[in-house]
């Protein structure tokens, strides 16, 4: 993962559509941009798989939106991020623009690659819970493995599950994670 910053300044939306659409996804976080290239055929398998599970238990039974890679999420003036996988029940829908999400959605999934598993696990997880993103899924698709964090009192809680995963957002909500490895 690069990053570009200039001394004292901290990039905000105005610079960041700026960036190029060119294949690599750009993100603003604590005001540095970050850049990183596309991921692997075997992460977008898992995302495709976790979208699609979502997709069919939120999205179809009217609970609220499921969005995918790229879409700009805007938890700040200065952090703009592009997680892998992105819901916003129907109580915050409202944080949908033609452009990006603006404000901290119920859920947003990072699917760890080389070249972001650092900022994923420790970066981007300060900033979701800075944010109150309620939940936060850390996936390794090496492991393979969930990390399942739920805000509590403004911090982050790691929740056990097991071979399903039941959502804290929605309790009646659970995804066999046979399906996603």
């Amino acid at each position: 993962m690069s990053v570009t910053k200039k001394p004292d300044l901290k990039l905000g939306y105005a610079e960041y559509v700026l960036y190029p659409n060119d294949g690599m996804r750009h993100e603003i976080i604590d005001g540095d941009h970050y850049m990183n290239p596309a991921p692997s055929t075997y992460h977008q398998t898992i995302s495709k798989r976790l979208q699609y599970h979502l997709y069919a238990k939120i999205e179809l039974a009217g609970l609220g939106l499921v969005f995918n890679a790229p879409v700009d999420v805007q938890l700040s003036n200065h952090d703009i991020v592009q997680p892998d996988l992105v819901v916003l029940l129907t109580g915050t829908r409202a944080r949908v623009t033609p452009a990006k999400i603006a404000g901290a959605p119920d859920l947003l999934v990072e699917i760890l690659s080389p070249s972001t598993a650092e900022n994923d696990q420790h970066l981007k997880r300060r900033v979701y819970e800075r944010a109150g993103v309620t939940e936060y899924w850390i996936v390794d698709p090496e492991e393979p493995s969930l990390t399942q964090l739920v805000l509590r009192d403004g911090a982050y809680t790691r929740v056990e599950h097991g071979s399903d995963l039941t959502l804290a957002i929605l309790p009646d909500v659970a995804i066999p994670l046979s399906e996603i490895w």
